[in-house]
């Protein structure tokens, strides 16, 4: 017999590996082939399905007093190392079947009865042999029965065949029993001396032993078997006659008993018509029960749904009753500041009651009901009678608030006496109101219009009256002289002390008329937004200032009054701009403020009267507040400050304008000599606007300089061409001049420094004109001769020179004769002629060192030349003439 895989150790080993992180102890290992087949139809083998190679394995797991056996199905990978594939566990082993249509006998399938489908069809395991096949059923007999202590169902072989095989098939095998309580009993067999490797057989020792003493009492071999036959066919009919002899010698005990199976049969058959009487009785009972029971299911079920309909249409009932004590605080209530509790009552539960009867929060079934109808056609009625009962109460509260405060004349400003408005009282009782208007804008959005119209047009007389009390005071409580306007007027002596009044108390006014209004409309922009219910965001953050200024709120802080929009309504978070209602609220504040703006125009043109230049210190404090502006529903307080902005602005155009027209008349005068009136008054003019300058009106002031310099150098050209004798003489004094009184303003004013330059570029090409005529006139002869041989110098060689007419060199000695004979009486006479036409007698030293430079550079180019074209000629050297001049 060849050997079977059973014995194989290297099969052995590639088990354990393959199965080494299990430590499951590996009992029994042998190749098979499986393929597929279905419980009692199993077909032949290759047939459908191709027989794929596995490897099974037995293993055990020792698990405190228990042991777990497993079986393993092993394939092989594609480098020919097994691996695990599948993995059962015995204790659900439920069937052993030999595949009868295999002829061989080598197949058998394993039932699991822990399988999900039973309907798939198992594995079917085919064994080399019917050798190899008994020794895997054998050990997985012996596993479930020492392990488990029970056996599978084995279908398809004799077990008494089994055990027969097994004995033949161990006949040197020693077996090594353990202590149950360590585990089952299994065998250590060297593999090197037995054939096949049992744990332990199918029959018991004992049993064995009854077997061979009921085989002892028939003394025969296998040879006697039909003689053992037929004596057991004997002793089977001894035995039969034997029974039938017994049973006729009783006879009369069987007449007893059939008389009494036929009593019984008679007792059974009443029984049996009484049992069906009863059947039927029972039926219709049952029936009856069954239509009694039904019935009172109806009547259960009818009653929880009445008590449910009830429940629900009390609940319904509950929301659509109107309290008597709401009803009447909508219809005909007070609204007195001691009611208003019971109106906010009222009107939430109003609100709530007519949103409870909309979609989601009325079931959808409910709506078409005439009672709900109803009941939302009798809320609509009371929302439209309180909505108009509430309006007119409001329109009349607001106009008899503001009544009564312009009625009381020490509310305002009074001669003698600047008052501050305050409307803290009038916000107080306002805001008794502030939940009421929530709750009828909720109502109905539509009636806050004529609202907002009453309360802006009843606020708009207070604000005007305040603003126009005040600024009438302002006015005429600030002392200050008027300044007369001619600023640059040319008939006015330069000498003259004007505009040194001190006007700062008209600036002052102007800055405490910001300071006192705009806060209060930027407050008055804010409350209303909030108290009117517009879904804007907060104008004025709590804490915050409202021009950016903290002098705002230094005076009286006890009445100011912010309020934000968490005092009016502390539910109200929202954070998104909506368009509309900037737009609407915009319009609202026109109508609240509208008119304020003339009051402000008066305080400005008044403080322009007094003082033109105090325009700069206005335009500065304007600015500043409008840096402050940046909420956008405070728009009307941003376009009132862009108009004070801009009306100050023109104002000071006008007085710019003006201005230069003074400076333009000076130029319809007779004949001027010296420095202009004008040019030291614009320096005086520039040092006070400067001392005016705040925040950024530094562009208003540049555009004046611009404009005032401007017209200066035009004016000053024209006066100077109208007698061009005495023109460069005109220029470089007045130059001068505009130098010299802005020195120190220059260093500090870009805008100034510029035209700091542009008049010493005019100044130093005036000086460079006057000096050359002086020059001229002096060395008239000595300089054209100078010139005509420069001229000739670009045609023909300079040796060519002395033999041109004119030019030779007797014309040269005669040139030098007539010139510098005298030269220093001729120096004498052009310092006289310096000195005689001008008036600035400052500024005669620098010019006569310029007239005397400028005279050495020409001399000396007129020695180079001399030098250069006639070297065998002398003339004085240029060391004697800048002597000579030096003694001059």
């Amino acid at each position: 017999m060849a050997k079977s895989s059973a014995d194989d150790e290297e099969l052995r080993r590639a088990c354990e590996a393959a199965l080494e992180s299990t430590k499951q102890k590996i009992v029994m290992s042998i190749r098979v082939a499986k393929s597929r087949g279905i419980w009692g139809k199993t077909g032949k083998l290759g047939r459908s399905h191709t027989a794929k190679p596995r490897v099974i394995a037995i293993s055990t797991k020792a698990k405190g007093q228990r042991t777990k056996a497993f079986l393993h199905v092993l394939k092989y990978s594609t480098g020919g190392v097994l691996e695990p594939a599948k993995l059962y566990k015995l204790k659900h082993l439920s069937k052993v079947e030999v595949v009868t249509n295999d002829p061989s006998g080598c197949t058998f399938m394993l039932g699991f009865d822990n399988l999900r489908s039973q309907s798939v069809a198992p594995p079917q395991w085919t064994m080399r042999n019917v050798d190899d096949r008994n020794r895997v059923l054998l050990w997985i007999l012996n596993i479930c029965k020492d392990v488990l202590g029970r056996l599978p169902k084995v279908v398809g072989i004799d077990v008494v065949e089994m055990a027969l095989w097994a004995k033949e098939n161990t006949p040197t095998f020693t077996k090594q029993h353990t202590n149950l309580q360590d585990g089952p009993v299994s065998a250590a067999v060297e593999e090197r001396e037995m054939k096949v490797t049992v744990e332990r057989e199918l029959v018991s020792q004992a049993e064995e032993e009854d077997m061979e003493a009921l085989l002892g009492t028939y003394v025969m071999g296998i040879g006697e078997a039909e003689a053992f036959s037929e004596r057991l066919k004997r002793e089977v009919q001894a035995l039969e006659a034997a029974n039938v002899h017994a049973i006729l010698e009783n006879e009369p005990l069987i007449d007893e008993v059939l008389q009494g199976l036929e009593a019984a049969t008679s007792c059974v058959e009443d029984m049996d018509e009484w049992l069906g009487i009863f059947n039927l009785k029972l039926r219709h009972m049952r029936e009856d029960i069954e239509s009694i029971e039904s019935r009172n299911n109806k009547l259960e079920m009818q009653s929880v749904n009445n008590k449910a309909l009830i429940e629900e249409l009390d609940k319904l009932l509950e929301r659509l009753r109107i309290p008597s004590e709401y009803a009447a605080s909508l219809t005909g209530g007070s609204f007195d500041e001691a009611r208003m509790l019971q109106n906010i009552e009222a009107c939430e539960w109003l609100t709530n009651a007519l949103r409870g009867l909309e979609a989601p929060n009325l079931d959808p079934s409910y709506a078409n009901m005439r009672a709900v109808k109803e009941k939302r056609a009798e809320l609509d009625k009371l929302k439209t009678t309180f909505v108009r009962r509430a309006s007119e109460f409001l329109r009349n509260y607001f106009t008899s608030l503001v009544d009564f405060m312009i009625s009381d004349k020490s509310y305002f400003s009074q001669r003698g006496q600047l008052k501050r408005p305050d409307h803290a009282d009038l916000r107080y009782k306002c805001r008794t109101y502030a939940r009421l208007l929530q709750h009828l804008k909720s109502l109905d959005k539509n009636c806050l219009g004529s609202l907002r119209k009453a309360y802006c047009t009843s606020l708009n007389l207070l604000l005007r009256r305040e603003a126009r009390e005040f600024a009438n005071e302002l006015r005429a409580s600030t002392k200050a002289s008027r300044n007369p306007t001619v600023w640059l007027e040319g008939s006015v002596g330069s000498n003259q002390n004007v505009n040194s009044a001190d006007t700062s108390t008209v600036s002052d006014a102007y800055a405490k008329m910001l300071t006192i209004f705009i806060p209060l409309l930027v407050d008055e922009s804010s409350f209303f937004a909030h108290f009117m219910c517009f879904e804007v965001p907060a104008l004025v953050p709590p804490g915050g200032l409202a021009n950016g200024n903290k002098s705002a709120h230094d005076e009286d802080d006890a009445n100011y009054d912010d309020l934000g929009i968490m005092d009016i309504d502390e539910n109200d978070n929202k954070a998104g701009k909506n368009t509309g209602e900037l737009e609407a609220l915009n319009e609202s504040l026109h109508d609240l403020l509208d008119g304020i703006q003339e009051d402000f125009y008066a305080v400005v043109d008044w403080a322009y009267k007094i003082d033109p230049l105090r325009c700069i210190s206005m335009h500065g404090i304007t600015e500043r507040y409008i840096s402050g502006q940046k909420a956008d529903a405070a728009g009307f307080v941003r376009i009132l400050l862009d108009d004070l902005e801009s009306r100050i602005s023109t104002q000071f155009s006008r007085f710019v304008d003006e201005a230069c027209h003074q400076i333009e008349r000076n130029e319809r005068n007779v004949r001027q000599l010296g420095v202009l009136s004008y040019i030291p008054r614009f320096a005086t003019l520039a040092t006070r606007m400067e001392q005016y300058i705040q925040g950024q009106s530094r562009d208003l002031v540049d555009q004046a300089y611009a404009k005032f310099v401007t017209t200066m150098f035009l004016t000053l050209d024209k006066i100077a061409k109208a007698d061009l004798k005495y023109e460069d003489i005109m220029l470089l004094e007045n130059y001068a001049a505009f130098q010299n009184s802005l020195y120190d303003l220059a260093n500090m004013v870009p805008t100034l420094a510029k035209f700091y330059h542009e008049a010493s570029e005019s100044y130093e090409q005036a000086c460079t004109r006057h000096i050359n005529v002086i020059i001229f006139y002096q060395f008239e002869r000595l300089f054209q001769f100078v010139r005509r041989i420069e001229d000739l110098m670009y045609t023909i060689p300079p040796e060519e020179i002395p033999f041109q007419l004119g030019l030779s060199k007797m014309d040269l000695r005669k040139v030098v004769k007539s010139s510098l004979s005298g030269v220093d009486k001729s120096i004498s006479a052009m310092y006289k002629k310096l000195q005689k036409n001008l008036t600035s007698e400052e500024l005669l030293p620098s010019l006569w060192d310029k007239c005397k430079k400028e005279f050495l550079d020409k001399y000396e180019s007129f020695a180079q030349l001399v030098a250069k074209i006639y070297p065998s000629e002398s003339v004085p050297s240029v060391s004697e003439m800048r002597d000579l001049l030096a003694s001059m």
